[in-house]
Order: structure tokens, then C-alpha cells, then sequence
């Protein structure tokens, strides 16, 4: 079915904040709609607007038609206790939700229709198309198929009996994505699809997103999947209080956004150098007004008549050109001055020099579950430069455990060298994942600051005190990423390890970043799937982990 959503005079967000106001969006078949801005700007609650999950300030959402089958997938995958791989994948498909509207009406045809009711035939009737529009007939049968294509080959037994919370978090995103590549909904809403991808699951998502029939609205901070798939982008702009929808796609966006944002700036120059001169001049004519008064009555003799009327005509003359002035300034179109984005101004903290070898893996075997990395033999030096590339699931981040000495090794041997100092962002941000308040993770952290030094340079990062005092679990996976920063920052380290850094990170702050790691003179291990970004930071060696192996490119 082919379906259309409209919002019209939008306005949300949280109490009695609001993020967004009269945003007009119209989703038609065919159109991708990337939304983007800042952490905060409000992405994540105008997709729940969109989905009906949640109550507008002011606007309306409508579909057309009303039945319409909308999805909507949540920024992180919610894993459910006691969910297995095959519930997990019904719930998020819809299908799950579409049986159990077709089974309430099954068993509703056997009692007596309600007076004034719907017939509960044609309620079954509904249902049953519902049923049958959400794929769930063959949901079963399709579901192997798919995860085998995405390297996981479930039997169909082990889909009933297998958790998702026993996934790893490679194994969940790719679960997630099965779910997504497995619906038939007919618009879908996705937020951060991309994150926990790697390159053949964003190649994957690139392919379901560019044959959609339907529409699409997403959010991501992926700059190469914005420019592969979106063919519109509407932006929300906390800094200036409004919103704007730009067509052309992704790049286009990029180069009409720095046009317009030049001409704003072009106007208020214009403005604020137009009305700075009519003061300026009309100050000046009030000064000759009252100068021409007091000389003549000050210099002119009584009775010289004919002089004291010709300083008091010129004074009168002045005072005209100082109101028409004033009234020039009066009609002038009050441009407003636009207001500067919050940006993050993030360096890496330097440490002082480590031993020439940072780190070494010599023959180094690591066993996890059914998982084997190694034999690994591999060199750190001072200064490397290194980027990691492999498919989910393939021993990255094993690997980056063994290096750092975080995960014995069980054959071989793995040594670190002399005065490393380590600062890393790990996949799961797992340093604030607790339930103590973000300022006492952070004072732990960094003991030689006073808890007025920790917050001062919590803010710094957009992270202020309706953040600090809240336990760090409750973050959102911006928030918690940015804290990671911050302690970047007032560490000094000559060993930055980064794993998956862009998750959950805000274009501008993905930016600041890259620039971060330009200066950088320590040794670097990145991994991403981050294609903008493997191109952007400058990398000396890159390694590729593939099934438990690691090789040099």
C-alpha cells in the first residue's frame, strides 16, 4: 500500500521545553527524509511525534491511509529479558503486534456484536489484511534465510531458544537490521539505523532504505549514509530556534545551508553597519543643534536681532535632520543577529612520551565461548597511527583487550610498554554505564580536580547540571560519549584507543573530533565503519580482522 504522512504545525518537546515549533513535513512515497542537528535539537522526539508515541505541543500528524503500517525503530535496540531472537524480531518487524490484533478478533467472532458496535466480522476482516500486509504468514520461514545472509546462521530451533540478551552487541545490531530488512511496512521511521554496522550491514541498509516504495524519515549522524540515501534534509537548529527543510539530497544540503547561513550574516552586516551610521550621523546633528542654541545665546548682543534668528533658524534646521534621521532609523527592517552554534572545542590531552614499543602481542591466542582470536603477533611503536577495519563479530575489540593488557591472553604473550598512559572510548561506553551521578564517575576519574573543576569542564562538553547529578545509565548514548570526551581531554595520554567513537555522536561533534585527532602526536588505534571518517583522519597503518585473524594492509 502506498502511504502518505503529514504533520502539520509541529511543536514537542520535553515539559515545558520546547525543541521544535510549526514544523510543516510532508512524507510521500519515494521520499527519504534525513533529520539532522545537533544533540539535543529534539530528532529523537519528533520520529515519537511522528510515530504517535507521543503527544504534540501543538500540530497535528495524520496518515493517509489511516491504517497505514508505520514502523518505527527506536535509536537502541531494546533487549528485552527473557526475549528470544525470533520474539525479538516479530516485535520489531510488527508482526508480533498484527498476530495478536488477529487472534483478539479471531476469538471476538464468537461472541455477539456490541450494540452500536463494529461488526466483528469486519473487525476480523481488518485484521486479517493487517496480518497479511505485515509478512507475518511466512515471518518464520524467511527469518533464517535473512540472519544466514548476515552471518548468522540460526537453525530454526535456535531462533525459539536463543536470547538477546546473550547476543553480543555486533550480533544485536545485526539481528536488528534482519528485523528491518524482514518488515513490510509501508513508511518506516528509523533513528541511528547505522550505529553497530559495519561496512557490508551499511551496504545492506544503503539497499533497503534506496528501494523502499514507501517513505522514510531518519535520523543519523552517518555523513556517507546521508549522502547515499536521503533526497531531503530537514534541519533542526536549537542555536536559532528554528527549523528548515532543504531538497536536494545530503551535499546539496551542506551547500545551500553554508549559502543561506552567509547571507543571514550578509543581511545583519548590512543592517547592523546601516543603523550604526544613522546614529552615529543623528548624534552628530543633535550635538550642532545644541551648539548652534547655546552660541547664540551666548555670543549674539541683544540687540542683534536679525543674528540670534539666524542661529535659532539653524538650530531648527538641525533638529529637522535629527528627526528625520530618527525616523529613517525607525523604518529600517530589524534584522535579527544570528545567533552562534554551540560547538564543542575538544584537543586530546598529551602525556608525556612513551617507550619507543607501546605495545606488543607475540603468538597471542585468545579464547571467548566458541570464539578463537589468533594466533596474533602484532607491534605497537610510539606514534603509529593505526586504523582497524572488520566485520562485526570478527575480534576487534578482542583484539584491542589484549593490547591494553584488559584481557589475559591464553596463549603467547602481550606486554605494554614503559609510561603508556591509555585514554579510550570503548564500543559500550561501559565507564558510564552505572548508577552513580555523572560527576562522581568523572571526580573518580580524574582525583587532581576539585568537584568545581569537574563540572566546569563537564559544561565545556554541552554536559551541565541537569546532567551531572543524574546517574550515568540515564544518559542518553550522546551524552555518555561526550563525557568519554571530556575525560580525554584533561587526561594526558600518548595511547588514545577509540572504538566505534562516532556512535551516538552529533555531526558537529564528529567534526571536532576528526580535528582533534589531526593535532594528535600520540599513538592512535581507531575503529570504525565510519566511512568520511577512515577518509578524513590520517592513518600510517591499517590493520583488518577477519574471522579471529588479524593482517596489515
Amino acid at each position: 500500500m502506498t502511504a502518505a504522512l503529514v504533520a502539520h504545525g509541529l511543536s514537542g518537546g520535553f515539559g515545558h521545553r520546547v525543541l521544535f515549533e510549526e514544523v510543516d513535513l510532508t512524507v510521500a512515497p519515494g521520499d527519504v527524509i534525513g533529520v539532522v542537528g545537533a544533540n539535543g535539537a529534539g530528532k529523537t522526539t519528533l520520529l515519537r511525534l511522528l510515530a504517535g508515541a507521543g503527544i504534540p505541543h501543538a500540530g497535528t500528524v495524520s496518515l493517509s491511509p489511516t491504517d497505514a503500517f508505520v514502523g518505527w525503530l527506536p535509536q537502541e535496540h531494546e533487549r528485552r529479558a527473557g526475549e528470544t531472537v525470533a520474539g525479538y524480531i516479530a516485535r520489531r518487524t510488527g508482526c508480533a503486534r498484527a498476530t495478536a490484533e488477529m487472534d483478539a478478533a479471531a476469538a471476538a467472532l464468537a461472541h455477539a456484536a456490541p450494540r452500536g458496535g463494529p461488526d466483528p466480522a469486519d473487525v476480523y476482516s481488518s485484521a486479517l489484511e493487517r496480518w497479511l500486509a505485515s509478512g507475518a504468514a511466512d515471518l518464520e520461514e524467511r527469518i533464517p534465510m535473512v540472519l544466514a545472509e548476515l552471518g548468522l546462521p540460526f537453525a530454526a530451533e535456535e531462533l525459539e531458544r536463543t536470547l538477546m540478551t546473550g547476543l553480543s552487541g555486533g550480533q544485536a545490531a545485526r539481528v536488528g537490521l534482519a528485523a528491518l530488512l524482514l518488515s513490510r511496512f509501508d513508511l518506516v521511521l528509523l533513528d541511528e539505523p547505522t550505529n553497530d554496522l559495519d561496512l557490508d550491514g551499511l551496504q545492506r541498509l544503503e539497499g533497503f532504505v534506496q528501494q523502499l516504495r514507501g517513505g522514510a524519515v531518519l535520523v543519523s549522524h552517518d555523513r556517507e549514509f546521508l549522502a547515499r540515501c536521503v533526497t531531503e534534509v530537514l534541519e533542526l537548529d536549537p542555536a536559532q530556534h528554528s527549523h528548515r527543510l532543504y531538497g536536494g539530497g545530503y551535499e546539496a544540503y551542506l551547500e545551500e545551508r553554508a549559502t543561506v547561513r552567509r547571507h543571514a550574516r550578509e543581511q545583519y552586516d548590512q543592517f547592523a553597519a546601516t543603523k550604526a551610521d544613522l546614529v552615529s550621523r543623528a548624534r552628530t546633528q543633535r550635538e550642532w543643534s545644541s551648539q548652534g542654541v547655546r552660541n547664540a545665546m551666548r555670543k549674539a548682543p541683544d540687540n542683534d536681532r536679525i543674528r540670534r534668528r539666524a542661529q535659532s533658524e539653524s538650530s531648527e534646521k538641525q533638529a529637522r535632520k535629527v528627526r528625520q534621521l530618527e525616523s529613517r532609523i525607525a523604518r529600517l527592517d530589524e534584522v535579527a543577529e544570528p545567533r552562534k552554534e554551540w560547538q564543542l572545542q575538544f584537543s586530546i590531552g598529551a602525556a608525556p612520551r612513551s617507550s619507543s614499543v607501546v605495545a606488543t602481542l607475540t603468538g597471542a591466542v585468545v579464547r571467548q565461548g566458541g570464539f578463537t582470536l589468533g594466533p596474533v603477533s602484532v607491534q605497537v611503536a610510539a606514534g603509529d597511527r593505526i586504523g582497524i577495519t572488520g566485520a562485526n563479530g570478527a575480534g576487534k575489540s578482542t583484539l584491542l583487550r589484549a593490547l591494553l593488557g584488559a584481557r589475559e591472553v591464553d596463549e603467547g604473550s602481550a606486554a605494554l610498554g614503559a609510561s603508556v598512559r591509555i585514554g579510550e572510548i570503548d564500543q559500550a561506553r561501559s565507564l558510564f554505564t552505572g548508577t552513580a551521578p555523572l560527576a562522581d564517575v568523572v571526580e573518580a576519574q580524574l582525583p587532581a580536580l576539585s568537584p568545581a573543576e569537574v563540572r566546569t569542564l563537564l559544561a565545556k562538553f554541552a554536559l551541565r547540571a541537569d546532567h551531572v547529578d543524574r546517574p550515568a545509565a540515564e544518559l542518553s548514548p550522546g551524552e555518555r560519549t561526550r563525557a568519554a570526551l571530556a575525560l580525554l581531554q584533561a587526561r594526558g595520554v600518548n595511547l588514545l584507543v577509540l572504538d566505534e567513537p562516532t556512535n551516538h555522536l552529533d555531526l558537529p561533534a564528529i567534526e571536532q573530533l576528526e580535528q582533534a585527532l589531526e593535532s594528535y602526536q600520540g599513538a592512535l588505534l581507531l575503529v570504525t565503519h565510519d566511512r568520511r571518517m577512515l577518509e578524513t583522519v590520517r592513518i600510517d597503518r591499517r590493520w583488518h580482522v577477519e574471522r579471529g585473524s588479524v593482517r596489515e594492509l
